[in-house]
């Protein structure tokens, strides 16, 4: 998931972790309630898989993420003004990463503000079960064992509740390594979302993860 805008004033951006709410607080508060809660509540493992996306895009990387268990096939996020996100979902079964990042560019009154979560690193792995990402895109340098790619998506069975709809084509893997995670994304579930170190930022003139 952009050159951030502004109304009036040049704002440095606020020291990384940090948030200047003198000059954000107010214009970024929906912002923050609207992206910044996803996450709070992907981090406690709350949110339901299926919900209208916001038609705001995020970014997400890492750099390195492996898991027991992959599925994926291509599906329609719908946002809901009923637009539709032609997406490929990928479902993680056992996540382990060792950083992550998340940002999104969001229309504030002031301008366009960065909301950035970030967790992970020194203070520990990030860990996920039943990870599903909704996303555009996805690059990095990557392992698959027991690769089954071209299975009807209906059928898949490596990720728990990750099936698809009858002749759509699907792929899984028994396990996977992937180093340098980039991806764009509408959206992000996890059954048990644990975030060691979590820090989150909201700040105009910010930088996203990548």
């Amino acid at each position: 998931m952009s050159t951030a805008g502004r109304q009036g004033t040049a704002a440095r951006p606020p020291a990384e972790g940090r948030v200047n709410w003198k000059k954000t607080a107010v214009a970024a508060l929906p912002a923050f309630v609207a992206v910044g809660a996803m996450g709070m509540v992907m981090a406690q493992g709350a949110l339901a898989a299926s919900f209208a996306v916001s038609g705001t895009g995020f970014q997400v990387s890492s750099s390195n993420l492996s898991s027991k268990g992959l599925s994926s096939y291509v599906q329609t996020d719908r946002s809901v003004d009923g637009k539709g996100h032609p997406v490929a979902l990928l479902g993680i079964g056992e996540a382990t990463l060792t950083d992550i990042c998340q940002s999104a560019v969001v229309e504030t009154p002031v301008g366009k503000v960065v909301f950035k979560l970030m967790a992970g690193g020194p203070a520990g792995n990030v860990t996920a079960t039943n990870l599903v990402i909704d996303g555009e895109d996805l690059s990095g340098d990557a392992r698959f064992g027991t690769a089954e790619i071209g299975r009807d998506a209906s059928t898949l069975d490596q990720v728990d509740g990750v099936k698809g709809e009858p002749g759509t084509f699907g792929l899984q893997a028994g396990d996977i390594e992937v180093a340098g995670v980039r991806s764009h994304a509408w959206s992000a579930t996890g059954g048990d979302f644990r975030l060691k170190g979590l820090k989150l930022n909201v700040a105009l003139d910010g930088k996203q993860c990548f």
